[in-house]
């Protein structure tokens, strides 16, 4: 899954993507950030460490973060969806509707 970015979809990531044909990206909507699991990832290091934190240098900062990895990875919890995709699609649609923008159609 990716999201919408220019660089996911610049030709010479296709020709990559084409050589080993068991790669498939799934392009997330514009504005839906919270669909990639990275970028939950991200906000959860934001959320623990980062938002609240003082650093007096780059360094300390990059230390916290590996801080921070290292106890989540100490005793890792896997990320579950509380939702299922139906209902995660209809959410969307009807932001999208309230931006008029269409809607999503869900494959598979």
């Amino acid at each position: 899954m990716a999201d919408n970015y220019a660089t996911h979809k610049k030709q010479e990531v296709n020709d990559w993507l084409a050589k080993p044909p068991r790669f498939y990206f799934h392009f997330i909507p514009t504005s839906s950030s919270w669909l990639n699991l990275v970028e939950r990832w991200f906000g959860k290091i934001t959320t623990a460490r980062i938002r609240r934190g003082v650093f007096a240098s780059v360094p300390e900062l990059e230390r916290a973060i590996t801080d921070c990895i290292k106890h989540n990875n100490a005793n890792p919890k896997p990320f579950a969806w509380t939702k299922t995709a139906n209902k995660i699609i209809l959410k969307v649609n009807r932001g999208r509707a309230a931006l008029n923008m269409p809607p999503l159609a869900r494959k598979g």
